[in-house]
């Protein structure tokens, strides 16, 4: 997992008004905390950010006031419509900590044949891993699964130093059988509707 460097700025305006201003100048407001430290309020390049939450489980090695901290991300917070950046807290964290993450569950592979679907019952998998060396994602092979068949925790083979923080007989995927339209019963339906 590579880190990625971005410079932030103390935040010492606080409140709507302010966080607008910030976000005017393509600036994202965000919080800094861990290891007991205070909370530290900082400002962050908008676009620089945004690049870098593109990776799951980013690694970001943030400059402030010259000092080189390591920190993850733990909630960002988007505009609903518009998908903006509105605001971030950062976790720090230190080389060879164990972390809690979701990773993303990738499957990959043809179903047996046949009309079934695959559901992704969890889309992101809880694990904990060591913060520098956090998967961008796990696959799943689901060839040949037939409808009622199913991928649970267990099943998922994690990379070294990676463990499961759920039950191991958690359902993550699912194949469920295709349900077939009752054709006969549009039929009647429309006939009603030209009765009537």
């Amino acid at each position: 997992m590579s880190e990625v460097k971005i410079s932030a700025e103390t935040r010492s305006e606080f409140g709507k008004g302010a966080a607008r201003r910030i976000r005017r100048e393509s600036k994202v407001p965000g919080v800094v905390y861990g290891h007991g430290a205070e909370p530290a309020h900082i400002v962050l390049p908008g676009h620089e950010l945004m690049m870098a939450l593109k990776t799951s489980n980013v690694l970001i090695s943030l400059d402030l006031g010259g000092k080189s901290e390591l920190v993850i991300p733990k909630a960002v917070q988007r505009d609903a419509l518009k998908g903006h950046l509105v605001h971030i807290d950062l976790l720090t964290v230190k080389r060879g900590e164990k972390v809690q993450v979701e990773i993303p569950v990738v499957a990959e592979g043809d179903l047996a044949p046949g009309a079934n679907l695959l559901e992704h019952v969890l889309s992101a998998l809880p694990v904990e891993a060591e913060a520098t060396n956090i998967p961008e994602s796990l696959t799943v092979s689901v060839a040949g699964l037939d409808a009622g068949d199913s991928v649970l925790a267990k099943d998922i083979k994690l990379p070294k130093g990676v463990s499961l923080d759920v039950e191991d007989d958690t359902v993550v995927l699912q194949v469920l059988a295709a349900q077939a339209e009752e054709p006969a019963a549009d039929a009647e339906e429309a006939e009603e509707g030209a009765e009537a």
